[in-house]
C-alpha cells in the first residue's frame, strides 16, 4: 500500500510516497465526465437541498442556515469534524435559502441580513463553485472553511495546524514533543504564490481553489490561514478578509468564485485557477454584485526600465474597492493585469516586495489601458545607493537573514530556529546569514555589527539606514556607535496593531529609518573595528517574543 500523497501548494505541487504525480491522475473540472455518472439535478429532503453534479459528487446545503452539511465523493462522506459543518465564518444562523436551475447549472442562494452567499454546481463536474458578497460590517464574514472528517487525509506539513501537547502562545500556537511548533496562522505561501491548497491520498484529492481576491485586502504578498489539521479533522480556508497583521482597510463586495474541487488524486484542473477561470455560464444567474468579463478592463505595460534584474517585479493595482496584481516579465518588465473592475487605481511597481514606483491608472469596462515603458527612478530604489557596507538586500523582505524562511511557518521559539543572538562582522562573508531576521526588545536587542573604516571614511559623517518590513508593539531601532554616540529614539511608523512576528508574517508597511552619524563618532584607528549596536526601543509589548520587535529588510552605511 502506497503512502499518502500531500499537496498544499499554488503553482508548486509536492508529491510524497508512491502515488502518481500530480498531473498524471484524472483531473477534476470540465475535462471529462465519468461513464458511470449519475443524473444531474437537485432534490429537497425536507431539511436540505441535495445537489447531484452528475459526476461523482453529491452535496447538501442546509435550508435553514446555508451550511454545507454533506460532501459525498464516490460514495465517501468528506464533510464534517467536531460536529461542525462547512460554512461562512462559524456559521450564519437562520437564513433564507433558495435553489434554482438554469440549463446545466444549479445555484443555491443564501441570504443572511446584508450578506449573500452562493453555491453552484455544473453538470458533470466534481466541483462546487462559491461566491460571497459581504456588503458591510454587520456580518463577521472573514472566511469560508471546508471542514473535513478526520482520518481521510494524512497531513503534518509545516504550514498545517496540528494540536500539540504544549501551548506556546495564546490558544493558537502549539509545540510538539519534538520541539517543532504549529499554528493555523503559519503559511509558507503568500497569496500570489498559490492557486489552491488541499490534500491527496494519491487516489482522491480535495482542494480549495482560491478566488482572485479582488475584494480581499493586504495585496499580493499577504499571508493568512490556508489549512489546518487536528485530531478531529481538518479545515481548508478561503480567506475573504483577515485582520491579523493587516495593512489595508476591509473591502466589501462580491468575492469569487472560489472552488471546492475533488480529483482522482492529481492537482485541480488549471482551468479553475484564478488567472484562468472564466464563468460566462454564471453571467445570467443573478448573483448579487457579479460583474461579467465584458464589464471589466485590462491594464498592460510595454515594459519597466530601471529594474534590478536580480529580483522579481510585481505590478499591483489597488483602490478602496478592489485589488489586482500581475508579474512583470523578467526580460523586459512587460506586464498585463486582466479582469479589472472599472475605476481609478494606484499602480505600484514592487521590487520583490518593496514599492519602488507608483502612478495612477484609469480602467474602463471592455477597454485596455496601455502604459508606455515605466522608468523606475534610480533614487526610488534604495539598493542603488552607494554603500560602504550593506547587510541584506533592499527587496522589502527579510530574505537571506538568519531564520527568515523558517519564520513563515514556525514560532521564533521553534527548536529549528538558530540562536537569535550573536554579533556580525562586516567582511566575514556571513553578514546577512548571521544577522537575525527579527529583533526584539526582550530577546536580542543590542546586537553588535563590527566594521572597519578607511581614514577617509572615518573623517566624514555618514548616513546609516535600517529598513524594516513590519513591527510589533511599536518596536523600532535605536542605534549607538562606539558607545559614544547614540541616536534619538525615532518615531514609530504606522504598522499593523496585531501579532505578526510570532504568527508567521513579516509583511507590514516597509519603512526606512535613517540616522545621520557625525564624523566624531568614528574610530580614527583604521585597524580597529567600529561597533554599531542596534537596540529595539518601545514602551509597549510584554516579554520574550511578545516584547516589542521589528523585522529587518536591509541595513547599510552609505558613502
Amino acid at each position: 500500500m502506497s503512502e499518502p500523497v500531500q499537496h498544499a501548494v499554488g503553482r508548486r505541487t509536492f508529491v510524497v510516497g508512491g502515488a502518481a504525480a500530480a498531473g498524471s491522475a484524472v483531473l477534476a473540472g470540465p475535462l471529462a465526465r465519468p461513464a458511470s455518472a449519475a443524473a444531474f439535478g437537485w432534490s429537497d429532503d425536507g431539511s436540505h437541498y441535495v445537489v447531484d453534479t452528475g459526476a461523482s459528487l453529491v452535496f447538501k446545503v442546509s435550508k435553514s442556515n446555508g451550511d454545507l452539511t454533506s460532501l459525498v465523493y464516490k460514495g465517501t462522506e468528506y464533510q464534517g469534524y467536531g460536529g461542525m459543518n462547512s460554512h461562512i465564518e462559524s456559521g450564519l444562523g437562520a437564513s433564507t435559502v433558495t435553489i434554482g436551475q438554469t440549463g446545466s447549472t444549479i445555484l443555491v442562494s443564501v441570504t443572511y441580513g446584508t450578506l449573500k452567499h452562493y453555491y453552484a454546481a455544473r453538470s458533470g463536474e466534481n466541483n462546487v463553485y462559491l461566491w460571497t458578497n459581504k456588503a458591510d460590517t454587520s456580518v463577521s464574514a472573514t472566511r469560508y472553511i471546508v471542514r473535513v472528517k478526520a482520518g481521510l487525509f494524512a497531513n503534518d506539513e509545516p504550514d498545517s495546524y496540528t494540536y500539540a501537547p504544549t501551548t506556546v502562545e495564546a490558544s493558537d500556537v502549539f509545540r510538539k514533543s519534538d520541539g517543532q511548533t504549529r499554528s493555523k496562522h503559519f503559511s509558507r505561501l503568500r497569496v500570489t504564490d498559490y492557486d489552491y491548497i488541499g490534500w491527496s491520498t494519491g487516489g482522491v484529492g480535495l482542494y480549495v481553489v482560491r478566488s482572485n481576491h479582488e475584494k480581499a485586502s493586504g495585496g499580493p504578498f499577504y499571508r493568512s490561514l490556508l489549512r489546518h489539521q487536528s485530531a478531529d479533522g481538518g479545515g481548508l480556508y478561503e480567506i475573504l478578509y483577515y485582520g491579523e497583521n493587516q495593512t489595508e482597510a476591509q473591502r466589501f463586495g462580491l468575492q469569487g468564485p472560489y472552488v471546492i474541487a475533488f480529483t482522482d488524486g492529481g492537482a485541480p484542473s488549471s482551468a479553475l485557477y484564478p488567472a484562468n477561470l472564466t464563468t460566462p455560464w454564471a453571467d445570467g444567474l443573478g448573483i448579487s454584485g457579479y460583474v461579467a468579463a465584458s464589464g471589466r478592463g485590462r491594464v498592460a505595460g510595454v515594459g519597466i526600465t530601471g529594474r534590478d534584474t536580480a529580483f522579481p517585479y510585481t505590478v499591483g493595482l489597488a483602490n478602496s474597492a478592489a485589488q489586482y496584481w500581475g508579474s512583470a516579465r523578467a526580460s523586459d518588465g512587460y506586464f498585463s493585469v486582466t479582469g479589472v473592475l472599472p475605476g481609478t487605481y494606484t499602480l505600484t511597481v514592487f521590487k520583490g516586495e518593496l514599492a519602488v514606483y507608483t502612478t495612477s491608472v484609469a480602467v474602463t469596462a471592455g477597454g485596455t489601458t496601455t502604459l508606455n515603458s515605466i522608468a523606475v527612478p534610480t533614487s526610488n530604489d534604495p539598493g542603488n545607493a552607494s554603500a560602504i557596507w550593506r547587510i541584506g538586500s533592499w527587496d522589502g523582505t527579510p530574505g537571506g537573514f538568519k531564520n527568515a524562511e523558517l519564520m513563515t511557518y514556525a514560532h521564533p521559539s521553534d527548536v529549528r530556529a538558530a540562536s537569535w543572538t550573536g554579533n556580525v562582522v562586516i567582511g566575514s562573508g556571513t553578514e546577512t546569514s548571521a544577522f537575525p531576521c527579527y529583533l526584539w526588545k526582550d530577546v536580542n536587542s543590542g546586537i553588535i555589527v563590527y566594521f572597519k573604516l578607511t581614514a577617509a571614511q572615518a573623517a566624514a559623517a555618514h548616513t546609516l539606514r535600517i529598513g524594516v518590513t513590519t513591527a510589533y508593539a511599536n518596536g523600532r531601532p535605536q542605534i549607538t556607535v562606539n558607545d559614544t554616540w547614540t541616536s534619538a529614539v525615532p518615531s514609530p511608523p504606522t504598522q499593523p496593531s496585531t501579532r505578526s512576528l510570532t504568527v508567521g508574517s513579516y509583511r507590514g508597511n516597509n519603512y526606512t529609518f535613517t540616522y545621520s552619524v557625525p564624523a566624531s563618532a568614528w574610530l580614527t584607528d583604521t585597524g580597529a573595528y567600529n561597533t554599531l549596536k542596534i537596540y529595539v526601543a518601545s514602551g509597549s509589548g510584554t516579554t520574550s517574543f511578545l516584547s516589542a520587535g521589528t523585522a529587518i529588510d536591509a541595513i547599510d552605511l552609505l558613502i
